[in-house]
């Protein structure tokens, strides 16, 4: 397979700069997952990469070698695209080894190939249906092994399971992980849905507005996010934003004032932070915990019973409002007083410019 690399990569529409500077290692056999709002570029990006759009300055390397102006068609790439785009005219297998009928391959090598390709997607007793007989799962099986049958150096794939629904995006979404186990390849995967950043990448890159916010493994994103955009973005449901304001900095972190009248020390350094600084303290709804004592009041407006989990929304003393992840048992009743427990150690603080204050360790 091969690795890439985007160094200062720009692309722009006339005065309209969209990609604005990217800067990017993807290494041989990474699973890499670019998420992001619309309209973030991610998209963009990726077919940049494989040559749909001019980048417009910067490098892009492919082992080692510059990209920027191979044809599209040189450059070793697969790309699996949103819409399947299957010749309905053709069989299964015609339509997997079409690309290598344009190339000239021969008849008994595609034939192997496509076979090959059939038996790892598990379509080879499909080889003689036509899309129109397929169910939305299996044309996107047979779009992924059109790509395969190629044998690029790295795998592309532009929201291949949009179009499904939700319980065949799960099943496609395992079946993707395990071709990529399988194949040993180099794939980068463009999505909107953060789930299936978290659940399927080795290394995520979070796009927002033509930049990238922050790159990392799923739990190091998760935990440790570089700022408010990526903590708000990554997780579901989102985590829990309050204002605060420095009451005092120390050795054992920074202590904030909440409009609640509660004061909660973050092990965090406090950075360029000092007494008085407005702060936003960040708390994930699985580690807020119903119980006494608790740095909040409030009671609980609505519930999401999930079955494994329940989901709470609870207004506050403070005329703001938490929402709580909770165990699928918790029989906690709408509309009464709660108490609730936040553990300071896995709190975030972040700055006036959504930064987020390092940690101690």
């Amino acid at each position: 397979m091969a690795n890439l690399k985007l160094r200062d990569a720009r692309k722009s529409y006339g005065a309209l700069e969209v990609i604005k500077g990217i800067n990017l290692d993807v290494d041989d056999r990474e699973f890499v997952v670019f998420v992001g709002p619309s309209g973030c570029g991610k998209s963009t990006l990726l077919r940049m990469i494989a040559g749909l759009e001019k980048i417009t300055d910067g490098d892009l390397m492919i082992d080692g070698t510059r990209a920027n102006d191979i044809d599209p068609s040189q450059r070793g790439l697969a790309m699996v695209f949103q819409s399947y785009a299957l010749y309905p005219h053709m069989t299964v297998a015609e339509n997997m080894g079409f690309a290598l009928r344009i190339a000239g391959v021969s008849l008994s090598e595609r034939d192997h190939k496509v076979k090959e390709a059939a038996q790892v997607l598990e379509l080879s007793h499909l080889l003689d249906r036509r899309p129109k007989d397929l169910s939305g799962g299996q044309r996107q099986r047979v779009a992924i092994g059109r790509a395969i049958v190629r044998n690029p150096k790295i795998f592309l794939f532009d929201e291949p399971l949009s179009n499904l629904d939700a319980a065949l995006r799960v099943n496609m979404r395992l079946e993707l992980m395990r071709l990529h186990e399988r194949l040993a390849a180099t794939m980068i995967y463009v999505t909107h849905d953060q789930i299936e950043a978290m659940t399927m990448a080795d290394k995520i890159v979070v796009l927002n507005n033509g930049r990238i916010e922050q790159v990392g493994s799923p739990l190091e994103l998760y935990n440790r996010p570089a700022n408010i955009f990526v903590a708000g973005f990554l997780g579901s449901p989102k985590m829990n934003f309050l204002p605060a304001t420095v009451k005092k900095t120390s050795s054992d972190g920074v202590s904030v004032a909440l409009a609640s009248g509660n004061t909660i020390t973050v092990p965090v350094s406090a950075g360029t932070a000092k007494v008085g600084s407005k702060l936003t303290l960040g708390i994930r709804p699985e580690h807020i915990r119903i119980g006494q004592d608790g740095q909040f009041a409030g009671q609980a407006i609505l519930a999401e019973r999930l079955g494994g989990l329940t989901i709470f929304h609870v207004d506050i003393a403070s005329d703001q409002s938490l929402v709580i992840q909770t165990e699928g048992t918790d029989a906690t009743p709408l509309h009464t007083p709660l108490s609730l427990q936040i553990d300071p150690t896995i709190c975030h603080l972040f700055d006036v410019d959504g930064k987020s204050l390092a940690g101690l360790n």
